[in-house]
């Protein structure tokens, strides 16, 4: 069965000499891994189509129930070359992308999930430095794989707090918590934040304009609620963390 869509590079994988795994999120599909004839010979029909984060139309052929359908055509929508090119900003929609991996079930059709990676790789094209855009996203992605932390009061009762718990992925208050956890600190402006940023349409983002420590204590909680979630840190949240790191030395 020949099926036709568009999708987005995720990942490329090698596979003997010149073939590659390509694993694409595509917008009817949602996550598929195809397999790619010989696209690393000089001459390969494929082009640069199956670089990272390419937006393409693709046709891939199998049965139905096929684990590694072949692709059989991929032609260039979107090339997002300068996303690529650009180190951090490479990392940072890679990190999205990594996310989606580790979250989306293969197979599992989410058009709120491709069209999420779409407005993020088009948004930072025009503005890479928009550190707020790229938390923005990795909310937004929580939220669609159920896996958002719950700031606005608290999980049990309603009441208000600002004890955030990693192992309940939500705030507690004080009667509802337990004093054998250790709870991750939240500020009103932070919750107010992190709203915001839920609620607001994507293409207003830029105008929100919070404080690097406010950013900071929101990116620290998410990532911390991701890295339980997943029982592993992100490939990609580490490289970044070390980059900073050494370029903080």
């Amino acid at each position: 069965m020949l099926l036709r869509t568009e999708g987005i590079v995720l990942k490329t994988n090698r596979f003997g000499e010149a073939d590659l795994i390509v694993t694409w999120l595509t917008s009817d599909h949602g996550i598929v891994k195809t397999f790619a004839k010989s696209p690393r010979k000089t001459k390969s029909r494929f082009g640069s189509s199956l670089e990272p984060l390419t937006n393409a139309k693709i046709a891939f052929w199998g049965k139905e129930d096929a684990a590694l359908p072949r692709l059989t055509q991929a032609d260039i929508i979107h090339s997002f070359n300068s996303v690529r090119t650009g180190f951090k900003c490479f990392l940072r929609v890679s990190e999205i992308a990594e996310l989606t991996l580790n979250f989306m079930p293969e197979r599992d059709a989410c058009k709120k999930a491709y069209g999420l990676l779409m407005r993020l790789l088009h948004s930072a094209e025009a503005d890479c430095d928009a550190g707020l855009l790229f938390l923005c996203c990795k909310l937004r992605l929580l939220e669609i794989v159920g896996f958002l932390p719950a700031l606005n009061g608290c999980g049990r009762c309603g009441s208000e707090g600002n004890d955030f718990y990693l192992s309940h992925g939500t705030v507690l208050c004080g009667k509802c918590s337990s004093a054998q956890q250790s709870p991750i600190s939240i500020s009103p402006a932070a919750v107010k934040l992190h709203s915001s940023l839920l609620e607001w349409d994507f293409s207003k983002i830029g105008r929100i304009k919070p404080s690097e420590r406010l950013v900071a204590e929101l990116t620290g909680l998410t990532d911390e609620h991701i890295r339980y979630v997943m029982e592993k840190d992100l490939k990609t949240r580490s490289f970044l963390n070390a980059a900073s790191a050494e370029k903080a030395g």
